[in-house]
Order: structure tokens, then sequence, then C-alpha cells
């Protein structure tokens, strides 16, 4: 069986749409549009924005601003009123005229101070300077130094290529101390990965919060979070890593 599933038969374009497959580990680096919080209702619609075109081989590529939707399947309050959780899942990826039904997991997670934190040069606000002068830092550490033709960086070592405004093209990174894979299968090209660095995994700026199931796991897609003290609260304007894993159940 071929390491690379092929998953859906689709290219995003804003002229054309025709068959093309998307690799398994194909990632989309999203902001929510919907929140999520132990408010929420089984059924209820939960919508995110892709942020950064994300490449798919030949020059095809999801273009920045198409929309993943998704849906929360149960939300459960603990029994010592304490603590909350809810299980939700992404797995329709839709552009301006056509929608592909995908299963998707979750990467990483970041509130949205981590995001505008991302966005702004280490120096602070400068407007006297140019964003592609910026050297800023990722979700997750790694470094973009001087964003008009610099390279990404993990400590010393260059991981990929920053994208003009905000993204990055880079090699994913395993991250074993949150379980998070590198490249998965034969998907070895640089992602797009916005404003997290090349390892990021886990949580970020939700200090309460932790992924219980990323997906990956049997009930395959459905990622849980759950929050400690019952203050389960996802902003609208939180970052995602989501990655699709295969086709829609």
């Amino acid at each position: 069986m071929k390491s690379m599933l092929l998953v859906g038969l689709l290219v995003f374009s804003t002229h054309v749409y025709a068959q093309k497959s998307v690799p398994v580990g194909t990632i989309l680096p999203v902001r929510l549009d919907s929140s999520l919080s132990k408010k929420s209702k089984p059924g209820e619609t939960i919508r995110a924005r892709i942020m950064q075109d994300a490449p798919l081989g030949n020059g095809s590529k999801i273009p920045d601003g198409s929309e993943v939707k998704g849906h929360v399947v149960s939300v459960a309050l603990g029994v010592d009123g304490k603590s909350s959780e809810i299980t939700f899942e992404f797995d329709q990826l839709t552009d301006s005229h056509h929608t592909v039904h995908v299963m998707m997991d979750l990467r990483a997670l970041a509130s949205p101070l981590e995001v505008d934190d991302a966005e702004l040069p280490d120096t602070g606000p400068d407007r006297g300077t140019p964003s592609t002068a910026y050297t800023t830092t990722q979700i997750g550490a790694d470094e973009v130094v001087y964003r008009g033709g610099g390279h990404v960086m993990n400590a010393s070592e260059i991981v990929g290529e920053p994208v003009p405004p905000n993204g990055v093209l880079v090699h994913v990174r395993p991250n074993l101390m949150e379980g998070c894979r590198g490249s998965v299968g034969d998907n070895q090209s640089p992602q797009a990965l916005w404003l997290f660095a090349s390892d990021a995994c886990g949580i970020y700026g939700y200090s309460d919060v932790r992924i219980l199931n990323s997906g990956r796991n049997v009930p395959r897609g459905q990622i849980v979070l759950k929050a400690e003290r019952g203050n389960l609260n996802i902003r609208s304007g939180s970052g995602m890593l989501l990655r699709i894993i295969d086709l829609n159940k």
C-alpha cells in the first residue's frame, strides 16, 4: 500500500477546479471565526479561515481565505463542577465554489494573544520599519530573521523560509515531548505554518486547557479539549494547526 494516501480529489484555484490529490499530512494553518466553550451546544457549527496558501505540489494550492468548517460533537461538565471538556471535529474544506469532505487532527492551538505577539517584531511595534524588515518569533519559538529575505531559524539551524506578509514554509519537525510527529508518509515538502514554529505542538496561551485527543486516536477526527477548572473558553481569533489525516468518515 502506498505510504501516501490520496485524500480527496480537488484543486483549489480562483479560476479552476479540477481533480487533484491531497496527500495525508497536509497542514492547514487556520484562525477560528467561532468560539468553543462549555456553553457550546452539540451540533453547533464551527468555522475557521486558512491564513496562508497551503501548497499541494505541482503548483496547486489551497488558497489563503478558504474556509474550514466542522461542528461540536459534545460538551461535558465534570462531576466536581470544576472541569469541562468539549469534543468537536473539522470535516469540510471549502473555497469560493467547492467543498470537499476530509478528516483532520489538531497539532497546535494558540490563544489570540499568542497570535498577536507572533505578528509583532521582537523589538516591539515600529511604524518606521516595514514589516518585511521585521524579525519575529513564531508560536513555539522559531525565529524569523528578516521577513523580507532571511530564514526561519530553530536555534542555529535553518528550517524554512518566510512568506510575506506573515507566513512561513518550513519542514515540519517532530515534538516528542508533546507527542507530535514530523512529516507524515511521503509528504516531505515544506508546509505552510503561518505564525507557528516548525515543531509547534500542543497548547499555547491557554494554561488550563489540555488536549485529551488530537483526533489521531479513536474516534479518529474527533478533537477533545479539557479545562481543569471549568473555564473552557477557546476564543474566536485563536490560531490552529490542523492536519489532513484521511477521507472523512
